[in-house]
C-alpha cells in the first residue's frame, strides 16, 4: 500500500507522546473501572468507528462573496484522494471517500478505483448534482431539475444520476446520495404540490436504476437556494418521499440542514424507529448551513445525536448500519486539518455516547427522576476520552496526535511546490 506520510515520522512522534499517553490513558481507565467500565472495550471501540470524508471537503470553500484558493489545494480527483489518504493514515477513522460527480468523473473509472486500493482506500456513497449547471450543458436548472417544469430538463437530471449510479458501480460505491437546491424564491413560483409531484416522478426513474445491494439517500434541507419554499424542506418531506419509493430509499439527516435550535436528536430517532435513517453528513453551524468543522460550535448537540444512535444500535441490532460521512467547506484553515479534527470528534461523540449507563439511565427515566437522568447524559459527555481516541490511533498505525504530526511531516509545503496554484484549474471545494 502506497503511504505518503513517512511512517518513521509517525512512529518518532508516537514515541515523543507515548510516555504522557500511557499515563493518561492508565488514570482515564482507573477512572472509567470505578464506574464498572472497560477502557480496553471501548478503545477497541473506537479503533472499529469509521466516518467517510468529502472529496470536495480537502479542497478550500467559499462564500457567495468569494472565494480564497488554498495552497496546494488538489486539481483534481486523484490529488483529492492523495490528500483524503493523509487524513485517514494520520486518524484512522477515514478509511472511504465519498465522491462527487461531475466534478470527479474519472476519464477510467478502473484507473480511480487502482488509486484508491493503492492508498488503502474505498468509495462510500457517491453524489449526484444537479445544483448549478455543467459546461456544455443543454438544458439549465436555474428554475429546478428533478422538479423543473421542464421535461426535458427532468430527463436530463434523471440521467446525470442514473450516470452517477454506473459511476458508482464501477467504483465500488453502494449508495447515491440526492440533494436537490429545487424549490421557489417567491410565493406563485411554483405549484408546491406539483413541485414534489415531478420530484417523486423524477425519484421512481432513479430508484429504478439502482442495483438491487443500493441505496437512495434522500437529504433534505430547510432553505437555500430557494429561499421561499424548498422542495425538499425537512425529515417529514423526506420521510414521506423515502416511503413512497421503497425500501431501498433512505433519509440522510446532515446536521446544518435545519433551522436553529432543532432538535436535530428526535429526528434522527424518529427515522430510526422507522427503519428509514440512511445516514448523515456531519458538521457544526451557528446561523445556517454554515458547513463549520463538526463539534466546532455544538459538541453536546453531536453527542445527543450519538446517544440516540447508541439507543437504536441495541434496540435493532447488527443490521442498524447508518452511513456516516464528513460535509464541510473550509474557508480559512488548511482542510486536512480540519477533516482530521472533525473525524476525530465525530469519533468522540460516538464513544462518549457508548460510556452511558443505559440501565441507568432507563430506571431514571421510569421513575421520572428527570434531574438524575439529564446527569447520566452530562456524565458521559464532560468525560474526556481524549486518551482512548489517541491509544486507538496509536494502535492502528495512526498518529497520537494527527494535526502535529501532519505538521511536521511538511505535507502542505510538499504538495503547494507540485500543485502551483492557476486560475480556475481547482475542481476544489464548495462555493
Amino acid at each position: 500500500m502506497t503511504t505518503l506520510i513517512d511512517a518513521g515520522l509517525v512512529a518518532d512522534h508516537n514515541a515523543q507522546l507515548a510516555t504522557r499517553l500511557e499515563a493518561d490513558y492508565e488514570a482515564l481507565g482507573g477512572m472509567l473501572a470505578r464506574r464498572g467500565q472497560d477502557i480496553e472495550a471501548l478503545t477497541a471501540l473506537a479503533q472499529r468507528f469509521a466516518v467517510a470524508v468529502p472529496s470536495w471537503g480537502v479542497g478550500t470553500g467559499g462564500t457567495r462573496f468569494a472565494r480564497f484558493a488554498g495552497r496546494g489545494e488538489p486539481r483534481n480527483v486523484f490529488e483529492k484522494l492523495d490528500d483524503c489518504a493523509v487524513i485517514n493514515e494520520l486518524t484512522r477513522a477515514t478509511p472511504a471517500v465519498s465522491p462527487h460527480f461531475p466534478w470527479d468523473r474519472p476519464t477510467d473509472a478502473k484507473e480511480l478505483r487502482q488509486k484508491a486500493d493503492d492508498l488503502g482506500l474505498a468509495f462510500d456513497a457517491v453524489n449526484s448534482n444537479t445544483f448549478q449547471d455543467q459546461q456544455n450543458q443543454e438544458h439549465t436548472y436555474k428554475y429546478g431539475s428533478l422538479t423543473a417544469n421542464s421535461s426535458a430538463t427532468r430527463a436530463q437530471a434523471v440521467k446525470h444520476n442514473i450516470e452517477c449510479i454506473e459511476l458508482g458501480r464501477e467504483l465500488g460505491s453502494k449508495a447515491l446520495t440526492v440533494w436537490v437546491g429545487d424549490g421557489a424564491n417567491f410565493p406563485g413560483q411554483h405549484n408546491l404540490r406539483g413541485a414534489l409531484e415531478r420530484y417523486l416522478d423524477s425519484m421512481r426513474e432513479i430508484y429504478a436504476a439502482l442495483p438491487d445491494d443500493w441505496n437512495v439517500f434522500i437529504e433534505h434541507k430547510l432553505f437555500e437556494p430557494a429561499f421561499y419554499a424548498t422542495t425538499i424542506a425537512d425529515w417529514g418531506t423526506s420521510f414521506a418521499c423515502a416511503t413512497a419509493l421503497g425500501p431501498k430509499a433512505k433519509c440522510l439527516v446532515d446536521l446544518g440542514h435545519h433551522a436553529p435550535n432543532t432538535n436535530i436528536e428526535m429526528i434522527v430517532a424518529r427515522l430510526a424507529q422507522f427503519g428509514k435513517l440512511g445516514g448523515f453528513h456531519f458538521n457544526d453551524s451557528k446561523y445556517g448551513d454554515d458547513d463549520l468543522d463538526s463539534g466546532s460550535i455544538n459538541p453536546f448537540q453531536l453527542f445527543l445525536v450519538f446517544n440516540e444512535l447508541a439507543d437504536a444500535a441495541l434496540r435493532e441490532g447488527p443490521a442498524f448500519k447508518p452511513a456516516y460521512m464528513l460535509d464541510q467547506s473550509h474557508n480559512v484553515t488548511d482542510p486536512v486539518e480540519s477533516l482530521m479534527n472533525s473525524a476525530v470528534e465525530v469519533q468522540r461523540a460516538y464513544v462518549q455516547a457508548a460510556l452511558v449507563d443505559r440501565a441507568q439511565l432507563a430506571e431514571l427515566q421510569e421513575s421520572n427522576d428527570v434531574l438524575l437522568s439529564a446527569q447520566a447524559l452530562k456524565q458521559a459527555f464532560r468525560t474526556d476520552v481524549s486518551p482512548i481516541l489517541a491509544m486507538a490511533r496509536v494502535r492502528s498505525g495512526g498518529a497520537a496526535d494527527p494535526v502535529a504530526c501532519y505538521r511536521a511531516s511538511g505535507y502542505r509545503d510538499k504538495v503547494a511546490s507540485a500543485r502551483p496554484a492557476k486560475a480556475g484549474a481547482s475542481s476544489s471545494g464548495i462555493v
